[in-house]
């Protein structure tokens, strides 16, 4: 996976990968990410009130839920997809794959910071979540750690990733000498820092049962994770080759060119909305809202307790 066929000629350029950097990928993530981060936001705000209305805002859960789970597939998934690519994939395709995977944490996170509760009330999807969490972590720091390489061997940029392990002895003198742009390097090493604290603190927000300062942590983090998302989002669309200048010389522009593979992330994003109509059509039945303090052992269906949650059969 991290032993490319040949490091030590440096091409002039490399082919684009619509699959990774595609103006479809970006913007169906970015759309994803604003939406959850909206819903996020009216949600929080709105439980401060009374007087909100229970039907609109199961509404709203449902659909945040279902953005906020393919943000975090997604972000497992394509990063999964850059390291088994590692002997291919430049640093600017990986930089870019690093900066969706922090859009997806940071969309999670939101709702986690939305939907505690519901989470919370099934240990099995609570500890589901947990994983999934601790997979998307995984990834994004080895993706951290192998970025924060290249800056510091002085990997070329037209060189894959794979190789940052055997640059350090490929005698470039030249590219050796110009070093590493300290901007770069504290960055990078605050990014890898940041995701580990935040991700203990979502862990200590979706098992803590005491909910000390839980408003507060609601407005604070949601506030950090938006930040994180459009800083994630832009640091990408000003990189990419459809929505920027790419800082790596590329041999044609198919990042610029829509393709089924590009439209189908825009129109994954109508999956959720169908779930809703659903809702409203009485097709399907959700949880209800789930008051704070509530605790674990509560069924996702009725809100029973489930020692009392009576069992069907069907005769």
């Amino acid at each position: 996976m991290f032993e490319p066929r040949n490091c030590s000629v440096i091409p002039a350029s490399v082919p684009s990968d619509a699959g990774i950097a595609g103006a479809g990928v970006l913007l169906s993530s970015a759309i994803t990410a604003f939406i959850a981060l909206i819903l996020s936001t009216t949600l929080i705000f709105s439980s401060f009130s009374p007087n909100c209305a229970p039907s609109p805002a199961t509404l709203r859960r449902k659909l945040l839920s279902g953005y906020s789970d393919q943000q975090i597939i997604v972000g497992i998934g394509i990063q999964s997809v850059g390291l088994f690519k590692a002997s291919s994939l430049v640093p600017y395709h990986f930089f870019i794959i690093w900066m969706m995977s922090l859009l997806s944490m940071a969309t999670h996170n939101a709702t986690l910071l939305t939907l505690v509760h519901d989470f919370r009330r099934d240990w099995v999807l609570r500890w589901l979540r947990q994983i999934l969490m601790f997979i998307n972590l995984a990834l994004s720091c080895v993706f951290g750690v192998l970025i924060l390489q290249s800056k510091i061997r002085g990997l070329p940029a037209t060189l894959p990733i794979g190789c940052v392990w055997q640059w350090e002895n490929a005698g470039d003198s030249e590219i050796q000498g110009a070093g590493v742009k300290a901007a770069d390097y504290a960055g990078t090493v605050a990014t890898i820092v940041g995701n580990v604290v935040v991700f203990a603190g979502a862990t200590w927000y979706l098992h803590d049962r005491r909910q000390r300062w839980y408003r507060a942590t609601q407005v604070v983090g949601l506030v950090v994770m938006a930040g994180i998302a459009i800083g994630a989002t832009t640091r990408a669309y000003l990189l990419s080759q459809a929505f920027g200048t790419p800082d790596v010389q590329l041999s044609d522009e198919g990042e610029k060119t829509w393709s089924f593979g590009q439209l189908l992330g825009l129109l994954m994003l109508l999956l959720p909305v169908v779930s809703v109509i659903e809702i409203m059509r009485g097709e399907i039945t959700v949880a209800p809202l789930v008051e704070d303090g509530d605790g674990d052992g509560v069924r996702l269906i009725d809100g029973q307790p489930l020692a009392e949650y009576p069992v069907m059969v069907k005769k």
